[in-house]
């Protein structure tokens, strides 16, 4: 009996010396999470305080700092579960204001709404919540198609981005005409202001061209004007 609970309480140190947690990973802390699990699951580790003393120790500071509080007073009971949903919570919230910013630098440019739509899904993820991802798109949209939008608010994501195709491709044309309009109006004015200045330099030759004619006869009468004689001879 001794030689058989010697046996297995060897067995199971070395199944616990064979633990191995993974790196840390923070884009995903909740699957590092279930591979730390099932690490323990191998190890027949079941105690809560063991687990959570594996938690910190294989932790980088960068992320014990995130849960300091819960390290330095962790709770009297469930301290594992306690350090993994707040490390889980709060690592997340941090990710989604970091996807946020970026989030928040992308334009729409000559993309179609859906198209821009994908676009920011595909640089959120699954760590940005959807309202938040719907709400930077319908921001990024002119503000012709966010009135019409805003109608549309109980709307799946999907049925409010086919519908902001739609009005796109209606109003690209008119948009087109009225860009063609103001670059025309743009050319007038320009040229209209070139003629302005061209008339006001021919008038200012012109004014001199007079003058110096004037001078010129002046000078040219001056000179023919006969001498009075000397009637004292």
């Amino acid at each position: 009996m001794t030689d058989g609970n010697t046996s297995a309480n060897t067995s199971a140190s070395v199944d616990r010396i064979s633990v191995k947690i993974p790196p840390f990973w923070p884009n995903d802390p909740e699957i590092w999470f279930l591979q730390v699990e099932n690490q323990f699951t191998l190890a027949n580790i079941t105690s809560d305080a063991t687990k959570f003393n594996y938690i910190v120790a294989n932790l980088d500071t960068a992320y014990i700092l995130e849960v300091r509080d819960i390290i330095v007073s962790p709770p009297a009971t469930e301290r594992y579960a306690k350090v993994k949903s707040e490390l889980i919570k709060r690592l997340s919230a941090s990710q989604q204001q970091k996807i946020k910013r970026l989030l928040e630098h992308e334009e729409l440019g000559d993309r179609k709404p859906s198209q821009f739509l994908r676009h920011l899904q595909s640089l959120a993820g699954t760590t940005v919540p959807d309202n938040i991802v719907r709400s930077l798109w319908l921001g990024r949209l002119p503000a012709s198609t966010q009135a019409i939008l805003a109608t549309q608010a109980k709307a799946s994501l999907d049925a409010v981005a086919e519908l902001a195709d739609t009005i796109s491709e209606a109003i690209a044309p008119r948009a087109q005409i009225s860009e063609a309009s103001d670059a025309l109006e743009c050319t007038i004015e320009k040229l209209t202001a070139e003629l302005a200045e061209m008339k006001i330099q021919l008038s200012s030759l012109s004014n001199a061209q007079a003058q110096a004619n004037t001078y010129h006869r002046n000078r040219s009468n001056s000179r023919r004007r006969p001498y009075p004689r000397d009637s004292s001879y």
